[in-house]
């Protein structure tokens, strides 16, 4: 019997899914935590093969100190809360879940992108506020509406979902640019746009790309500064890849026309946070939720089950990620 553990089951929102694929897997011994502070990671870990975490960080430290860790499964697909290095030196496999939200953050991305471009949640503000009852004429149009057939989308982080993206950018007639890989020595594609033009050429730019020493701090006041006073930007990728202050400014001081991010740099972030001013123009901030359709969460637990199934057969591991050790 393998002795498994979940450390922040409630950020599944597990309540509408589905569970028989990790509950009826014959062979493990399931114990799940709502969430897990910091303070309380070793305790849970300790005595268990099995570890699954969607944002729980188990550094190093942690890792070299639990030698009977065998498997660890990230229910999402970024990697960056997992030491994977350390964990490649030790022996422990590392899986995440891959292309299972690709349509959930697809149509999040394009809902922001809509919803700004139509100032539909001011609209919906003033109509609230009592303003349409006040108009002389049937409608209200009090905020600019721009259509996006025509314009320039540019993208950042074609995996998955950039690839989808960009299908469903060229349905509404819109011009997609596609950056070039920002990680030195990626292979070469010359149909790609080198970062700076795509600055300067998109009228909306949209972030798909996993946070890496590379994209950290990647949208800065330098990549505002190129932008179009027009352009939108959205980020559904990681909070960390826009640099939060240079954010801030671009929109307070016009050199962007909007944003919308589904992530922050620390989440749930502090009630001082610096993106929730009230007084930023243009800002349209989710908590988190891009990825989170009932369909996505319930194909990601039939990824977690089929690497399960596979560990417990001794077969090789779907989905394996590695620290690249040398």
């Amino acid at each position: 019997m393998k002795n498994a553990v979940i450390l922040d089951y409630q950020s599944l929102a597990p309540a509408d899914l589905d569970l028989s694929s990790l509950w009826g897997l014959a062979g493990i011994h399931w114990q799940t935590f709502d969430s897990t502070p910091v303070d309380k990671t070793a305790q849970r870990i300790a005595d268990v093969s099995i570890v699954l975490t969607n944002k729980v960080v188990l550094d190093a430290n942690l890792l070299a100190k639990n030698p009977q860790l065998k498997l660890i499964i990230i229910l999402a697909t970024g990697t960056n809360n997992v030491d994977l290095q350390a964990a490649e030196t030790l022996g422990i496999q590392v899986c995440n879940i891959v292309a299972y939200s690709a349509e959930s953050v697809v149509q999040h991305t394009f809902a922001s992108i809509l919803a700004l471009q139509s100032h539909l949640l001011d609209y919906d503000h003033a109509v609230k506020n009592g303003d349409w009852c006040k108009s002389p004429f049937f409608g209200l149009l009090n905020f600019p509406i721009a259509e996006i057939a025509g314009k320039t989308l540019g993208i950042i982080g074609y995996g998955t979902i950039g690839k989808r993206v960009k299908q469903v950018a060229e349905a509404f007639n819109m011009q997609v640019l596609v950056c070039k890989s920002i990680v030195p020595d990626a292979e070469k594609d010359d149909s790609r746009t080198a970062i700076n033009e795509l600055y300067r050429q998109a009228d909306i730019l949209s972030i798909h790309s996993p946070l890496s020493p590379y994209s950290e701090n990647l949208i800065d006041d330098a990549a505002f500064a190129l932008m179009k006073p027009s352009s939108i930007l959205i980020n559904v990728g990681r909070g960390g890849i826009v640099n939060e202050q240079a954010l801030v400014k671009a929109l307070k001081a016009g050199q962007i026309k909007a944003a919308a991010t589904d992530v922050l740099t620390t989440e749930p972030p502090s009630e001082d946070h610096i993106l929730l001013d009230k007084s930023i123009p243009n800002l349209i901030i989710t908590p988190h939720t891009a990825w989170a359709s009932q369909e996505a969460r319930q194909a990601l637990l039939i990824q977690v089950g089929q690497i399960l199934t596979a560990f417990l057969n001794s077969k090789p591991l779907p989905n394996t990620v590695t620290g690249n050790v040398t």
